[in-house]
Order: structure tokens, then C-alpha cells, then sequence
């Protein structure tokens, strides 16, 4: 379906007519698609009673799929193109095991779009609202599903009401932010390692700007790390010389990037806070907002890596291998 056709209560009511209660989720891609999924994962790990998540490399899936995947088993399948060849093995794997199938693609020509799936066609232009990308939409069904599973859930309209009101958030913080992103660029284009740091439901950012947005985009070495491992071996290498990303999320996990930030004031030189609180995300219920942190970042990510493309003059879409040469 393409996705002014989407309802989430209709998904769920196709969910439980096909398989009935779901008891795991599973959610598989790879790259910025898989990226695209993690938070999900976090939320359902975190929220659910009834079933557990697992985030899942396309490859992986398909080479070593989970026992439980089955009939009572729900999977997420992310190609922004829609035939990433790793990612539709998956997707028939998973279906074959008899699983609910939900494929996301921004093409309705590809594979992924194939109508053996449960597939949503999506748009990926500027315009497109948050509500209306992969991310949330994901977040969409599981609130349903989760709501109709368990009676004592409590965050129901509050996520619905997120899902809708992060849109104009995020678009004003890009703004807000964007003296500061060609500032950055304008310093440190020409850096020669970077450390990309976030935690929570938002740690698959600091991984999604390192793998793709620097290191596939603008062949930039750099690292990515979550906040609250910091402390655990890397922390060793901080000194003056040294650049760090931080971003600082709101929600139950700040004070993980809140500690890494004082150790940065006292011991680094170099670095940059992107902090969601200055963001306008408090006008999210305290008790979801941890979820909204990632759109947040994504663009973010976008708003960094265009600003260093300016400088650097690489385009952000020149491959030297991905699409080129054989692998």
C-alpha cells in the first residue's frame, strides 16, 4: 500500500486476523534501514509485557534465523530501495516461517514492494512528515498492537500523540541548529578521526552518522560508541587533540550522556553537544519521550553531513565501491 493508505489500526487488525497474538518481533535491514528500526526494537523491549524484539542484520537473519521465528512472530523489513538482495532473502525467509511480514520501501517497483508482503511504499522527499517515514510508522503499529494486547499499557495516546507533534519540533530544531552544523563543518572538515557518541533508543544514531552519513558518504573515519561505554575503555583516548560528537538525549537515559559531557568539559577540547533538550521535545510526554529522541538526531545527522559536504566538496552520493565493484 502506498503510505496515504497506511492506518496502523487496520495493520493490527490484519496482524491478528493472519497470526493471532504475537509474542516476538523482529526487526531487519540493512545499513540506514536497519537504523531506521532500532529504536523500535528499544521501544517494545522496553514497553511490552507480551513480546520481546530483536534487531536483526539482513544477512544474519537469514544465516542464522531465531528458533521462535514463526506464526506468532511479526517482522519488520526496511530497503529504502526495495532490493537490497540480503534484505528480500530475508523477507522470504521470514515468511516462508510463516511470520507477519511488514516490508518498507520508497520504491513501488521493487521487490520489497512485492504484494506477497505486507509492504508500505513511503516517500522520501524533504516534505515528507515524520509520522510518515519508516521510524514512526513502526512505532504506529507496535502502540497498537501492544495497546491490544495488554490491557494495562499506559502509553497509548501519548505515543500518538508524539508520533504527530515531533514533526514541527524537529523541523524547528533544524533550524535552530543550522549556524551551528556549518560552524562545525567549517572547523573540522578536514578531521582525521571523530568519535560519534549517544545512548538509549538513540544509540543506533551515533552509529547510523558514523557508518553512513561520514563514513559511506564522506569517507570520514570515525567511531561510534554508546554514552555508557564511554567510561568503560574509550574515555582513555580523551585529550585536547582528540573531536567528539555527543548527542545528548532527554528521557530516562540523559544522565548517561550528561556524565560523559563532564568529562568531555574537563578533559577534551574538541567537541560538539547536540542536545535534544534544547530541541523543544519537553512538549512530548516525559514518560515516551525517550523515543523521539532519534528522529531527532537522524536529522540532525542529515543537517552535519551536508554542512560538511559543503566544505569538503564530496558529494554526498559518490561511491568508491557501494554499486561499483563487485562484493
Amino acid at each position: 500500500m502506498f503510505i496515504e493508505d497506511f492506518d496502523a489500526g487496520k495493520m493490527v487488525d490484519e496482524i491478528q486476523n493472519k497470526n493471532g497474538r504475537i509474542t516476538e518481533v523482529y526487526f531487519v535491514a540493512c545499513g540506514g534501514s536497519l537504523i531506521d528500526l532500532y529504536s523500535s526494537n528499544y521501544f517494545v523491549n522496553k514497553e511490552s509485557v507480551t513480546m520481546v524484539g530483536e534487531w536483526i542484520p539482513s544477512k544474519e537473519f537469514v544465516l542464522t534465523p531465531p528458533k521462535r521465528l514463526g506464526s506468532h512472530s511479526l517482522v519488520f523489513i526496511c530497503s529504502h530501495g526495495g532490493n537490497t538482495p540480503e534484505t528480500v532473502e530475508a523477507a522470504d525467509a521470514a515468511a516462508d516461517a510463516g511470520a507477519f511480514v511488514i516490508t518498507y520501501t520508497h520504491d513501488a517497483d521493487s521487490k520489497c514492494a512485492d504484494s506477497k508482503y505486507h509492504a508500505i511504499v513511503y516517500k522520501w522527499i524533504d516534505e515528507t512528515l515524520q509520522k510518515d517515514k519508516p521510524m514512526c510508522i513502526t512505532y504506529a503499529v507496535l502502540n497498537e498492537l501492544i495497546h491490544r494486547q495488554e490491557p494495562d499499557y499506559k502509553l497509548y495516546e501519548a505515543m500518538k500523540d508524539g508520533i504527530i507533534k515531533c514533526d514541527r519540533i524537529i523541523r524547528e530544531a533544524t533550524k535552530k541548529y543550522q549556524n551551528k552544523a556549518w560552524n562545525f563543518a567549517e572547523h573540522y572538515y578536514q578531521a582525521p578521526f571523530l568519535y560519534i557518541m549517544s545512548s538509549g533508543a538513540a544509540y543506533a544514531q551515533s552509529y547510523g552518522f558514523a557508518i553512513c552519513s561520514l563514513q559511506e558518504m564522506q569517507w570520514m573515519d570515525c567511531c561510534y560508541l554508546n554514552s555508557a561505554e564511554y567510561f568503560h575503555g574509550p574515555f582513555e583516548v580523551t585529550d585536547e587533540d582528540h573531536l567528539y560528537i555527543l548527542m545528548m538525549s532527554v528521557g530516562k537515559t540523559r544522565e548517561i550522556d550528561l556524565r560523559a559531557k563532564a568529562f568531555l568539559d574537563k578533559y577534551a577540547k574538541k567537541y560538539e553537544i547536540i542536545d535534544a533538550a534544547e530541541s523543544g521535545l519537553e512538549g512530548i510526554d516525559p514518560e515516551c519521550v525517550d523515543y523521539f529522541n532519534p528522529p531527532l538526531f537522524y536529522e540532525m545527522s542529515v543537517l552535519y553531513r551536508t554542512a560538511i559536504q559543503n566544505k569538503t566538496g564530496h558529494p554526498l552520493d559518490m561511491r568508491r565501491y557501494m554499486g561499483v565493484v563487485e562484493y
